[in-house]
């Protein structure tokens, strides 16, 4: 984060909640890295931090981080009601509204978003096969989705030439 740009509360609690749940701006920069490598010769990992750091000063993107973890850990409590406590326990495959909160993100840069978080939540490369390991006793139904979200959109906004802050970001 540049150090001149003044961070919200929700932004502040956004970044929070990631750390505590384990996601790193390093393991989404790898995301980035292992979706844009192959388009961009001189790519570096400073680079895809800087844009998932940008993508991070969303509000649209701290509100589904915020909402989705929030329901990850209630279905961890199992403090939700029948049946949505074993839907999101279980990642049910035909729930879909994880998918739908984290295409929110994605719409964020443009369309380039969306084949870039299909084909990562296939691939499930990095931070999100951890994610999805069911066998560790956390709920990740919707912060898979939202880091790969986020991984897609900061991958689309480098793909717009993401150094060019005020045509993206204003």
């Amino acid at each position: 984060m540049d150090k001149n740009m003044k961070q919200s509360q929700l932004e502040l609690k956004a970044r929070e909640w990631l750390t505590e749940r384990g996601v790193t701006l390093d393991d989404i920069a790898e995301l980035v890295y292992y979706l844009q490598a192959k388009y961009h010769d001189d790519l570096s990992m400073e680079d895809c931090r800087h844009n998932v750091d940008r993508v991070l000063t969303k509000r649209e993107v701290q509100n589904a981080i915020l909402t989705g973890i929030q329901l990850d850990k209630l279905a961890e409590q199992k403090q939700l009601e029948f049946p949505l406590q074993q839907t999101i326990e279980t990642d049910e495959s035909l729930y879909g509204v994880d998918e739908i909160i984290a295409l929110s993100i994605v719409n964020v840069y443009g369309s380039i978003g969306f084949t870039n978080y299909g084909y990562i939540d296939k691939q499930k490369p990095g931070i999100l096969e951890r994610l999805n390991d069911k066998s560790t006793g956390e709920c990740h139904t919707f912060l898979d989705d939202i880091v790969g979200a986020i991984a897609a959109a900061a991958s689309s906004r480098l793909a717009h030439g993401g150094r060019d802050e005020v045509k993206l970001d204003d």
